[in-house]
């Protein structure tokens, strides 16, 4: 699914932040049928909402959850919130952080960037999408 999909190299050409990635990945992966206007969306949430704050690829995942389980309002579809908190914590408990300037201080690297921060939160992204078809 999506994990493959970023793996394979996708969005490096377009030099996509890792917001862009999750997000337009998501929108192919996922079939969520967003217009290029949404995802436009995702643009300022990158490293960390440009203040290596909250991850972006985590703030895009979140993005996707909103955009695969809300029908209308957060408020009428808590669920959400509930996959939000799964994401995060799961995604904490393997990397130790969610603060885009501590992960990369510990996994980014020069030659593949924040591949591996990135292909993370596509791989627990991947499987709460699996598990709430």
């Amino acid at each position: 699914m999506l994990y493959e999909l970023i793996k394979s190299g996708y969005g490096n050409e377009e030099n996509y932040n890792c917001t862009e990635k999750i997000l337009y990945g998501a929108n192919e992966a996922y079939k969520l049928n967003l217009s290029k206007e949404a995802l436009k969306l995702s643009a300022a949430f990158g490293g960390g909402m440009g203040i290596e704050s909250v991850c972006g690829a985590l703030t895009g995942a979140v993005m996707v959850l909103s955009s695969k389980y809300v029908k209308n309002i957060a408020r009428e579809d808590k669920k959400v919130f509930d996959l939000s908190k799964e994401l995060f914590e799961k995604y904490e408990t393997k990397m130790g952080s969610i603060k885009c300037n501590e992960l990369k201080a510990k996994y980014k690297k020069e030659d593949i960037g924040c591949r591996d921060i990135i292909l993370e939160a596509t791989r627990v992204l991947d499987n709460i999408v699996k598990e709430n078809l």
